[in-house]
C-alpha cells in the first residue's frame, strides 16, 4: 500500500528510533511524497497551528538521508497555500524565495478559503486571533491575494505583472533583476531623452552623441547615412543618364516651336 499524501510529518519526527520513517520510505512511497507545510514564514504558520518552519526543514533533511541509506531515489512534493490570515506581500515573497531555492515550482496553488468552524476563518472575518485576542493581518483584496498566489508561480509568464507590482509593493525590487537570486527580470530598457548610460549608469548627455559612442542606435546611425548615400547616388546616376542620351538641360538647343504651321510650311 502507498501513502500519497496526509503525513503529518511533525509526529514522524516525534518517533525516535526512526523506525515509522524507515517503514514509510521502503515500502509506502511510490516516487514521491506529498506533505503539507503550507507555508515557510513562522508568523503565517503561528496563525495556522503548525509548527515552526525548522521542524519541516529537520524531517526534509531526514527524509532525505533515509532514502539514501536505503537505496532509493524519492522526493518531496509540498503542499503551500496563500493569503492565510497573517500572510501580508512580505511573507508571501519569503515563500517565493524558498521556492525559488528549492528549485520548485507548484502546478497548482491553494488560496484560503473561509471554511466553516475553523480558527483560521475566525481571524479571516474578525482580524483577531481569538487564542490570544493578538490582531491579525487579513489580505482580504482580491488583488493583493492574486499577487501572493502569483508569487508562488511566479516563473510563469503569465503572472509576471503581478510579481513585478508585488516585489515593489513590498519594498523588494532587489528581486528584479539577472542576478541567480532574483525571481523575475526586467523585460526592456526604455532610452529617456537627454540621458545615456555609461558602463550601467544612467547619466545625462546628448542622447544622440551618447548612444553613437556608446555603441548603442548604431543601427539607425547607419541606415541614416546609407540613406543619404542612396539618394546621392541615384542622382549622380540620372544626371549622368540624362548626359549620355541628351537628354539633360544642357543638351537642349533653342529651337522653334512644332506646330502645324511649321510643318506645311516645310513641306
Amino acid at each position: 500500500m502507498f501513502i500519497r499524501s496526509g503525513i503529518r510529518f511533525d509526529y514522524v519526527l516525534a518517533d525516535k528510533n526512526r523506525a515509522f520513517l524507515r517503514e514509510l520510505c521502503e515500502y509506502h512511497v511510490s516516487g514521491q511524497l506529498k506533505v503539507a507545510p503550507e507555508h515557510v514564514a513562522d508568523a503565517v504558520l503561528k496563525r495556522m497551528g503548525k509548527p515552526k518552519n525548522s521542524v519541516y526543514m529537520q524531517f526534509v533533511k531526514e527524509y532525505k538521508e533515509m532514502n539514501k541509506k536505503i537505496g532509493k531515489e524519492q522526493y518531496l512534493v509540498p503542499y503551500l497555500m496563500s493569503s492565510h490570515p497573517g500572510s501580508s506581500l512580505k511573507e508571501a515573497v519569503e515563500l517565493a524565495e524558498y521556492l525559488r531555492d528549492l528549485g520548485y515550482m507548484p502546478e497548482q496553488v491553494q488560496d484560503f478559503y473561509p471554511t466553516p468552524s475553523t480558527l483560521s476563518t475566525c481571524m479571516y472575518y474578525t482580524g483577531l486571533d481569538p487564542r490570544t485576542m493578538e490582531e491579525v493581518y487579513v489580505p482580504h483584496n482580491p488583488h493583493e491575494k492574486a499577487m501572493q498566489r502569483a508569487l508562488i508561480q511566479y516563473r510563469n509568464p503569465k503572472n509576471y505583472d503581478l510579481v513585478k507590482e508585488a516585489l515593489i509593493k513590498a519594498g523588494r525590487t532587489d528581486l528584479i533583476g539577472f542576478d541567480k537570486k532574483c525571481l523575475i527580470r526586467p523585460r526592456e530598457m526604455h532610452w529617456c531623452a537627454g540621458a545615456s548610460f555609461s558602463g550601467g549608469t544612467r547619466q545625462p548627455g546628448n542622447r544622440n552623441t551618447d548612444r553613437k559612442s556608446s555603441g548603442f542606435g548604431s543601427g539607425a546611425a547607419k541606415t541614416g547615412t546609407s540613406n543619404a548615400a542612396k539618394k546621392a547616388t541615384a542622382g549622380s546616376v540620372r544626371s549622368a543618364g540624362k548626359q549620355a542620351f541628351g537628354t539633360g538641360s544642357e543638351s537642349r538647343k533653342p529651337g522653334k516651336k512644332k506646330t502645324i504651321r511649321n510643318v506645311h510650311k516645310k513641306k
